[in-house]
């Protein structure tokens, strides 16, 4: 046991680890911090770094009890854990952890303790205490500050807890509060994704150059500026940020919008679909943001399940570019579902506008937070249909399709019940 230990350390000395193999830029800084912020762009190496982190501390004893804390449960576990970039897999052979999915677990030789956390379940971190934690993607969480709240509680073991959070930026109100604490006890890592060209597929990168590189989309998700809003657009994140809730009051109408795209390929546009719920209250609920790129068959498939996990009552389908063929797509999968085409004959702005208004009346609540969604509607502007910039705004389609229907004079019907951020229907 001995011998095969001392190999193994001697195989990882000579490998050079973690340290050998990270830029500077992906290395602990020096100083008495609290908590450190590496703020940067998709495939920069933030779970490179946070995996790294943590197998170091836990190797110089620093850490004994850690709290790993990703968006979803799945997150936690095929990024932070099993991941490329994981802790499994920068674990030196010497120091190798057991993991148990099961107890959400890893365990190391010399009893450190890591458990795995959602950002979908923050009152998990009510009880448990750690001198260590790593959060990833914080700005994608569900609900930011309460599980940061809940974390911080719990932070309290050993003479100096601290905390990494890893993260592309965001312009959310628990973002700017911790980048606010720069100078005093943060620390923030900044770096852009071409910084790690080096370990990153050449067609991966120039096919962000191809697309992104100049756009607003490119400068937070590639060099990890943290925007504000756009100016002159129709929503403000203050707003969704006011009136986001973890949960709806039982819903009185249910309904999925779909905005199709017309091809399928790796420049398209996505297929938009949102469900969205409207309560006795005349409030509406945005439940679920399921847009992406599908061909017919899948989003159809999509839409349809999401009716039905919803307990939606229709399937609301823009038939503009598609025509017969978005209800014939959807009776294909399914003859039964309650389905109504709606044709725009008006532009994009003059139908977002009514709904715009809505949210700055207070009279739409988002159940948890959906980035990408959030992100195009704060950077729609109100001279979209002049200028045509970029590509379609898919998902403020489909949910400007939702939202005009839910907030019509028709008769609401029967309540199916609460919808909370944290159910199995939202995934």
């Amino acid at each position: 046991m001995t011998t095969s230990i001392a190999a193994a350390l001697a195989e990882t000395l000579q490998d050079g680890g973690w340290r050998a193999k990270a830029r500077s830029s992906q290395l602990p800084p020096d100083g008495n911090w609290n908590g450190w912020v590496v703020c940067a762009g998709r495939g920069f190496g933030k779970n490179f770094t946070g995996a790294g982190w943590i197998n170091e501390c836990v190797e110089t004893q620093v850490a004994g009890r850690i709290a790993l804390i990703a968006a979803t449960a799945a997150d936690t576990r095929d990024v932070m854990v099993e991941g490329e970039s994981g802790i499994l897999r920068l674990a030196p052979p010497w120091n190798m952890p057991q993991y148990e999915p099961s107890k959400r677990r890893l365990t190391w030789n010399n009893g450190a303790i890591a458990t795995l956390f959602s950002a979908e379940e923050a009152d998990r971190l009510r009880g448990p205490q750690f001198d260590l934690a790593w959060a990833d993607e914080l700005a994608a969480w569900p609900d930011p500050e309460s599980t940061w709240d809940m974390l911080m509680f719990g932070l309290r073991l050993g003479k100096h807890p601290r905390w990494l959070a890893t993260t592309t930026p965001r312009p959310i109100k628990l973002l700017k509060a911790l980048l606010s604490r720069e100078g005093a006890d943060v620390v923030v890592t900044r770096g852009s994704t071409f910084e790690n060209e080096a370990n990153l597929a050449p067609t991966f990168i120039q096919a962000l150059r191809d697309r992104y590189e100049g756009t607003r989309l490119g400068r937070q998700e590639i060099e990890a500026e943290l925007l504000t809003d756009t100016p002159g657009a129709l929503w403000h994140l203050e707003w969704l940020d006011r009136d986001r809730v973890t949960e709806s009051p039982d819903l009185r109408r249910i309904v999925v919008a779909i905005d199709p795209a017309v091809s399928n390929n790796e420049g398209s546009d996505e297929t938009g679909i949102v469900v969205a719920g409207v309560a006795a209250d005349r409030k509406i609920y945005v439940l679920d943001d399921l847009s992406g790129r599908y061909a017919p068959h899948q989003w159809a498939a999509k839409a349809i399940a999401a009716y039905r996990r919803h307990q939606a009552d229709r399937i609301i389908g823009e038939v503009n570019n598609g025509g017969q063929m978005i209800e014939g797509t959807i009776r294909a999968v399914d003859p039964n579902v309650s389905f109504r085409a709606v044709h725009a004959s008006r532009g994009k702005v003059v139908r977002a506008e009514p709904i715009a208004a809505l949210y700055e009346q207070r009279k739409v609540h988002h159940v948890g937070s959906f980035a990408t969604l959030e992100d195009q509607m704060c950077s729609f502007t109100s001279d979209f249909d002049r200028a045509r910039a970029g590509h379609s705004p898919d998902r403020v389609d489909a949910l400007v399709w939702a939202l005009t229907e839910l907030s019509s004079k028709g008769a609401p019907v029967a309540a199916v019940g609460t919808r909370s951020m944290f159910a199995p229907s939202r995934r």
